[in-house]
């Protein structure tokens, strides 16, 4: 494989890119607009500048990883020569299912067709293409140029050749490729996204508070982020997403989601991306906490 396209310029789409390119591969990130990608590159400059001064790469590395990256609001264009094409968009069924038509009808018939999606079936989504055999999952963990783990998940017609390509692909790219099975929330939100949910269950029914929680977790189960904090992280939204997916596949009433984090949601409390979750990450906050430290000086 040597030409890759990324579809979405998002926190995943752009992390995913990055690694690519490092990797020597040309990569091609798509999104439906021209700010969209530029946000995009911008956060891709900004991990690589923040590598170069830890020492982990060299200029000459940040150039050519740059070098290696293209962009375009063109997705019909973009993946005309593609030998992979991962789709990195909202966590959203129908839209991960018009992407994939779309995909199929304009890729190569030799293309491989991957989805980062983080709960969604590779089956379901495999079966609106023509070549459901090389349609896959591949799970990346945000951020996705530091963190090792790439879930690989094959759907039901998923073919030997393309999950044994995948797999080898993932470990080119310094990753630690993990098969799992195409069942809802796969493995790794199957665990985290109910350890969430109980978190907000503890706070809404007033056991402790969010700092105290998350406390609790970091230092008690030696976990490097607090699950509340981990969520803001994540986004409330896609908690929620993948909770309802959960929910749906098992329809077990351990997955519902908790009343809190819905409301919070609605209220358009989606944690950093929006400035505020369960902590504040406001600029005024910001200005709050650097006059703290000044006071303390």
């Amino acid at each position: 494989m040597k030409n890759i396209t990324v579809i979405g310029a998002g926190t995943m789409g752009n992390g995913i890119a990055h690694v690519f390119a490092q990797h020597q591969f040309e990569v091609t990130l798509v999104d439906i607009s021209e700010q969209a990608l530029e946000k995009g590159m911008n956060t891709i400059r900004k991990n690589l500048d923040r590598m170069l001064q830890k020492g982990s790469i060299d200029e000459g590395s940040v150039q050519a990883t740059l070098g290696k990256l293209t962009t375009s609001t063109d997705m019909k264009v973009a993946v005309a020569n593609s030998d992979l094409v991962v789709e990195a968009a909202t966590e959203n069924l129908e839209l991960k299912l018009k992407i994939f038509k779309d995909l199929d009808a304009h890729c190569l018939e030799g293309t491989i067709l991957a989805t980062n999606t983080s709960s969604i079936s590779i089956t379901h989504i495999g079966s609106v293409t023509r070549r459901p055999e090389k349609v896959i999952g591949m799970h990346f963990m945000n951020p996705v140029p530091i963190m090792k783990l790439v879930e690989i998940i094959r759907g039901y017609n998923t073919s030997d050749e393309t999950a044994s390509s995948i797999m080898e692909l993932s470990k080119k790219l310094g990753k630690t490729p993990t098969a799992v099975n195409d069942y809802p929330g796969f493995v790794s939100n199957r665990i985290l996204m109910p350890m969430i949910n109980e978190a907000i269950e503890t706070l809404y029914n007033g056991v402790a508070g969010v700092e105290e929680i998350d406390t609790v977790m970091k230092l008690g189960m030696a976990h490097p982020m607090g699950p509340l904090q981990l969520a803001d992280f994540i986004g409330l939204d896609v908690c929620l997403s993948i909770l309802h997916v959960l929910y749906d596949g098992f329809k077990n009433p351990k997955y519902a989601p908790c009343p809190l984090l819905t409301n919070m949601v609605m209220a358009g409390k989606l944690g950093v991306k929006s400035g505020e979750g369960f902590y504040d990450y406001s600029e005024s906050r910001k200005a709050e906490k650097v006059a703290s430290q000044f006071k303390k000086a």
